[in-house]
């Protein structure tokens, strides 16, 4: 990525509990009371967002975060859950020295947005809910087992297939082959284990009372074509979350951060512009103590 001012970002661990440490990407923008931090879907990693990020540059600070598990960041043994990753995060912007955010995510990560803004409210002050839900359903719990027993018992390739046609529709995947093949190899590059204690943590994952109580701008994307969380999805959260905007994309798939960065950056550029007064309020508040 290269920052508009001419300066790349910057790469870093922050140490948790038990020598655990979670990997970000960083590029810090002006004025720098603005944080944006943005949330992978299950599988990927930070260079998920390599194309949206760039197009933040210059309006806030982008942090583009290896979720527990992933990446280059630390795979310690299970279980996980939603909510421990969102404490992860609470644990990274307190290390970088940010009071509030906006906090983003595709998919897992926007299950993760979601958790991080009921659970510190004080912390956020937007929120972009991107191809995800607050709930998978009923049988969440057995789906989401089901895919991390495939996982362990057929790996990781035997899985490309399926997953490449619910990331991406049939036109993307033709005309957009570099990013496919970035998203596989990344894919199979998983750690089982983490993988598949991850999926648990989607199985049991339930926001919807919580996520009924949220009172910020929430900007809220999905593609049409969204099989796995479907636009009936984001408009059960559209409905709970009162004045949120809700956008989807036609043809879209699962992953729109990669098939239309232009939306997802657009949303998070409308977040940035609406909440950079209240950010500005509380850098301020923090230097004043």
């Amino acid at each position: 990525m290269v920052a508009d001012n001419g300066t790349g970002p910057d790469y870093g661990q922050v140490t948790l509990g038990g020598g655990m440490h979670l990997h970000y990407e960083r590029h810090v923008g002006a004025p720098h009371h603005r944080c944006v931090v943005l949330l992978h879907s299950l599988g990927m990693d930070h260079t998920f967002w390599r194309l949206v990020a760039p197009l933040l540059y210059g309006k806030a600070s982008v942090i583009c975060v290896d979720v527990r598990g992933h990446g280059q960041s630390s795979k310690p043994p299970g279980p996980y859950s939603i909510s421990l990753f969102a404490q992860d995060i609470k644990q990274l912007i307190d290390a970088l020295g940010y009071k509030q955010v906006i906090v983003a995510g595709a998919s897992m990560g926007g299950c993760i947005a979601m958790q991080f803004a009921t659970a510190f409210p004080d912390s956020t002050v937007a929120l972009g809910l991107f191809d995800t839900t607050s709930w998978y359903g009923e049988t969440a719990a057995s789906d989401w087992a089901a895919r991390a027993e495939k996982a362990r018992q057929n790996g990781f390739k035997s899985m490309v297939d399926f997953q490449v046609t619910r990331w991406f529709s049939d036109s993307f995947r033709t005309t957009h082959p570099a990013v496919l093949q970035d998203c596989v190899d990344t894919f199979v590059r998983n750690d089982l284990d983490a993988y598949m204690a991850t999926c648990h943590a989607m199985g049991s994952f339930d926001a919807r009372d919580a996520t009924a109580g949220l009172r910020i701008p929430t900007a809220i994307i999905v593609g049409s074509e969204d099989y796995a969380a479907p636009p009936k999805m984001s408009d059960r959260l559209h409905q709970a979350i009162p004045g949120s905007e809700l956008t989807i994309i036609p043809g879209a798939r699962h992953l729109t951060p990669l098939e239309d960065p232009d939306t997802i950056a657009a949303a998070l550029l409308h977040l940035i512009e609406a909440t950079g007064a209240d950010m500005a309020d509380d850098a301020r508040a923090s230097q004043d103590h």
